[in-house]
């Protein structure tokens, strides 16, 4: 499990956090260039669905932000949605993406 530093741990208490208020398959919290946090969850609707980093990711942008430093997604999945990797990707091709389960455990971080 790697470590991570204070500011990357909150965005998985954030993530973790968002995701059990409402009980959702997913939560996501990403940081932007300027140190803000944004947080979304899983959106499943009949005419959209977004993973939560996606939305995670909308909302940055649509606040205005410029570029993202790293997210953080948490799921009983084992493996991050590609959607989610792309939607980072289109904006920060170097940001991590910390994978955590359920718990807060940090499964995986993508570089």
């Amino acid at each position: 499990m790697p470590d991570l530093d204070a500011e990357d741990q909150k965005l998985v208490t954030l993530a973790r956090s968002s995701r059990a208020r409402v009980g959702a398959e997913e939560g996501a919290a990403v940081r932007d260039t300027d140190g803000r946090t944004y947080t979304a969850v899983t959106v499943d609707q009949p005419s959209f669905k977004l993973t939560a980093v996606q939305a995670a990711v909308a909302a940055a942008l649509s606040s205005g932000a410029e570029g993202l430093e790293a997210a953080a997604v948490v799921t009983g999945d084992a493996l991050v949605q590609e959607a989610s990797v792309h939607a980072v990707r289109d904006v920060a091709k170097t940001a991590p993406i910390i994978l955590a389960d359920p718990k807060g455990d940090v499964v995986e971080v993508l570089r």
